[in-house]
């Protein structure tokens, strides 16, 4: 019998005076009741009443063990209750994690049309092109772009995004548009080392081939950053491969090309990622509830561009929903 529980049948039995009546009280036989006094009288290696046929009375050790049972029930009752509440409203300190550019551009807004509707929590955005740990860095919800690997984590996946080759009006009037991938093979390219790892570039399958197509391009340099690989192209140093949320404002204003368009490489998944464990707490549960359908709306045209970033906006007050 757990101990917790003989306490609260020992402080039943001094309150109704009588084992029989404190059995009827909580529902439990006279056999029930007198092995949870047992118990805790074995555990205290003395007896805590004196039983007589007509009355009961407490021990002097009964009486100490009296006190620290209903402090104890007392405390457990106070931490049960606040356990509650914690479930039933969102409060308290929220961590979600996204990649840097989209969390900046989609991921923000929506938090912050979350957090007008849920006044008692708070939260940190950790903008992280880097893939953090949700465990050991203590954080409630993930947006991850990509394949992920097997893990005890759950997610839900709420789009995708593509991958797109991208150069200057410059740089293709003066080389020319690649017509098939391989014909990136003699161009000038930046490689983004977080989407095009190496130097061999993936693409769709051509038409009438179930095949997609892997390229080896000889790139003129390689960065670690959406933004500097933009920036190259965009001064027409050669063509890159990004994500397409990345260059939308430089595509929307001409600024970029978009090429290799009925080839692009296959489009990444988006992802809402927590652990089963935070998804107890109310903030969390209500943290992906808004966030998922939000996220779904804002990725539903495709990529995640000015369309997204527009509907992202548009929708986030009528984004909850109860899907995890």
């Amino acid at each position: 019998m757990d101990r917790l529980d003989a306490m609260a049948v020992f402080v039943a039995v001094v309150d109704e005076g009588s084992m029989a009546r404190a059995g009827r009280r909580l529902g439990r036989t006279p056999a029930a009741v007198s092995r949870a006094i047992g118990l805790l009288e074995a555990r205290a290696g003395a007896p805590l009443l004196v039983r007589t046929t007509r009355s009961l009375r407490l021990t002097e050790l009964g009486e100490t063990w009296l006190a620290t049972s209903r402090a104890v029930l007392e405390q457990v009752a106070t931490i049960e209750a606040g356990a509650a509440s914690e479930r039933a409203l969102p409060r308290g300190l929220l961590t979600l994690t996204a990649p840097r550019l989209f969390g900046r551009l989609v991921v923000r807004p929506l938090l912050d049309a979350f957090l007008d509707r849920h006044a008692a929590v708070q939260a940190r955005l950790l903008l992280l092109d880097r893939v953090a740990s949700v465990v050991d860095e203590g954080i409630d919800a993930a947006v991850r772009i990509g394949h992920l690997p097997d893990s005890s984590l759950v997610a839900v996946k709420v789009g995708e995004v593509s991958r797109v080759v991208v150069a200057s009006p410059a740089l293709v009037a003066r080389v020319g548009a690649p017509r098939e991938p391989a014909d990136l093979a003699a161009l000038p390219c930046i490689s983004f080392s977080q989407i095009t790892p190496g130097e061999v570039w993936s693409f769709g399958a051509a038409p009438g081939d179930a095949r997609p197509r892997q390229v080896r391009i000889r790139p003129r340099l390689t960065v670690n950053s959406a933004d500097a690989a933009i920036a190259s192209a965009l001064d027409g140093h050669g063509l890159t491969c990004v994500l397409s949320y990345q260059a939308d404002a430089a595509l929307a204003e001409g600024r970029l090309l978009r090429l290799l368009t009925e080839r692009e490489p296959p489009p990444l998944p988006v992802h809402v990622v927590f652990a089963r464990s935070r998804a107890a707490t109310a903030r969390t549960r209500a943290l992906v509830d808004f966030m998922v359908p939000a996220l779904r709306a804002a990725l539903a045209g495709g990529p995640a561009g000015a369309p997204a970033r527009a509907a992202a906006r548009a929708d986030a007050d009528a984004a909850i929903g109860t899907e995890a």
